[in-house]
């Protein structure tokens, strides 16, 4: 520590590290994802010290991708903003997937990459590139800083909009060299999400309407969209089906036929959020003679989504219409059909699956669903219900960081299932790295083995030349094995009354259940003949 004239200075990475740890802590952001480095030290080692005083939540991983996705996760569930640090170079590329789908879902993180001082960029100086704007337009906001004390408010209120990008000069020398409390009189903050709603009006004239609600609700609560739905009275189309009781059953199913859309033709679609799941209900909504849109994504991100009238917000309704009972009663006609085709389906297959672990789970579970066929199965196959908490990655639906992402949630929740395909989890498996007591952790991981990627045998490239070397992907792991070497309790089931006794086991800790299932092969050709059937309703 350097004195001047009796007074101690502290150098200016260490002020500049403290600054912005001091404000971290006033917004109100109560957890921290770091990965290790040296650049990044300053920053670490205030952020340690505010944890050992209780001030927050500190995350260590060692993978900047997973630790990317582990804040994400935490985000959704807590509702609150993450923040994330780490060293420069390609560490801060590493982050690039979690941002963007933060920003497709407008996923409040805070990106804080250490750089070296602008004065080494372009020289050669080791581990230094353009990190600077670095995420483009996926960052709400991004900002290069040097200033010792710097003045964060306008970067941090961003954080309504998505993720926001602060990277941060630091010079030599990088420790600390002042023991002073910095922190005393420090007064946490309370995150409050500013952004005002404004008030829209929706006028309905329609008898003959259908409400579709996209898998992320577009951030509205279950509560808000069953309200609206109620007071409208149309038929209630969902791609959650575990939180909406009164939605129609397994209509992504029947929707499937040209027959039934066209029998169900409506004069009016409401989509809420985005739907990314299934073309049989795009195709529905496309029928419509008018078609309005509820996503405040629309404002900013999804800015040339093309609808009769988007809203940012759920608006009020005047309805100008008398009820059809018919046309609800034929809608619900058609799901109960479609349930009794489904009670058909192979015992031991990919969709009984879904569907018995839609059914078993106890009220007050957290579910996270990955990408591809897994969440495709839930939508068609569960039955609606309540009391499960649902969430997925849906802002660009990737199969990265779905474990990392679970771990998050559960670390929010007091017990989390995640129901995953196999290269979901392989591509992921460093999520399993790290001190899962760190985020007190009670989580059940359900891996559907079919050996590559089931999802393709279900789309038009299947038995294209080359199939199996360029999409199915077999991988030939065996999974319980490479769960068992992380410490993990590990279990394979065989058949649905095993994987019924596992989901109603209490969850403690982290563990994990290979569904190993018929193959590929097997399961498209059960659903090919599903919808032979559904084409003849």
């Amino acid at each position: 520590m350097g004195c001047f004239r009796g007074v101690a200075l502290v150098n200016a990475s260490t002020q500049l590290a403290r600054g912005v740890v001091r404000q971290i802590i006033e917004t109100g952001i109560t957890d921290v994802v770091l990965s290790p480095g040296s650049r990044n030290a300053p920053i670490s080692i205030a952020l340690y010290s505010a944890k050992k005083l209780g001030l927050l939540n500190l995350h260590v991983r060692i993978d900047e991708r997973t630790a990317g996705f582990l804040a994400l996760g935490i985000s959704k569930a807590s509702k609150r903003p993450v923040a994330l640090l780490c060293t420069s170079g390609t560490a801060v590329a590493n982050y690039h997937p979690a941002v963007l789908e933060a920003h497709h879902s407008q996923i409040p993180l805070l990106v804080i990459t250490a750089d070296r001082p602008a004065y080494l960029r372009q020289t050669g100086a080791n581990q230094t590139t353009l990190q600077a704007g670095i995420f483009g337009t996926a960052a709400a906001f991004s900002a290069d800083i040097s200033a010792s004390y710097p003045e964060l408010g306008t970067v941090i209120s961003h954080l309504c909009h998505g993720p926001v990008h602060l990277n941060v000069q630091l010079d030599e020398p990088l420790l600390l060299d002042d023991e002073s409390d910095w922190l005393a009189g420090i007064k946490p903050g309370h995150w409050v999400n500013k952004e005002l709603k404004k008030s829209e009006e929706l006028t309905l004239s329609h008898s003959r309407g259908v409400i579709v609600v996209g898998h992320d609700r577009a951030g509205l609560s279950v509560e808000e969209i069953e309200n609206f739905a109620i007071e409208i009275g149309w038929p209630l189309v969902v791609e959650d089906p575990l939180s909406f009781s009164r939605a129609v059953p397994h209509a992504s199913l029947f929707l499937s036929s040209q027959r039934v859309r066209d029998l169900l033709r409506p004069e009016v679609a409401i989509v809420v959020g985005r739907t990314t799941l299934s073309r049989s209900i795009n195709a529905l909504v496309k029928l419509a003679v008018q078609e309005f849109v509820v996503d405040p994504r629309a404002e900013s991100i999804d800015v040339k989504r093309n609808a009769t009238q988007v809203f940012f917000f759920l608006p009020k309704v005047e309805k100008r219409f008398k009820q059809d009972s018919t046309w609800e009663a034929t809608w619900n006609s058609f799901g109960e059909q479609t349930t009794a085709l489904i009670s058909g389906i192979p015992n031991w297959s990919e969709q009984n699956i879904a569907r018995t672990l839609g059914a078993s789970l106890v009220p007050g579970t957290t579910l996270f669903v990955s990408s591809s066929r897994p969440i495709r199965d839930l939508e068609g196959f569960a039955f609606p219900r309540t009391g499960i908490e649902t969430f997925a990655n849906r802002g660009l639906a990737g199969i990265d960081g779905n474990i990392s992402t679970a771990i998050g949630i559960a670390s929010q929740r007091e017990s989390t299932v995640a129901l995953l395909g196999d290269l979901s989890f392989l591509h992921d498996i460093t999520g399993l790295v790290g001190p899962m007591d760190q985020t007190r952790v009670n989580l059940r991981l359900v891996i559907v083995n079919n050996d590559g990627g089931g999802i393709f045998s279900t789309l038009p490239q299947n038995g294209v030349l080359g199939f199996e070397e360029i999409f199915g992907t077999p991988h030939g792991l065996d999974i319980a094995a490479i769960s068992a070497s992380f410490g993990l309790d590990t279990t394979t089931v065989t058949g649905i009354s095993q994987l019924s006794e596992k989901l109603l086991q209490p969850i403690v800790g982290v563990s994990i259940v290979v569904a190993s299932v018929p193959s590929r092969d097997e399961n498209a050709r059960a659903l090919r003949e599903l919808n032979t059937k559904i084409s003849s309703l």
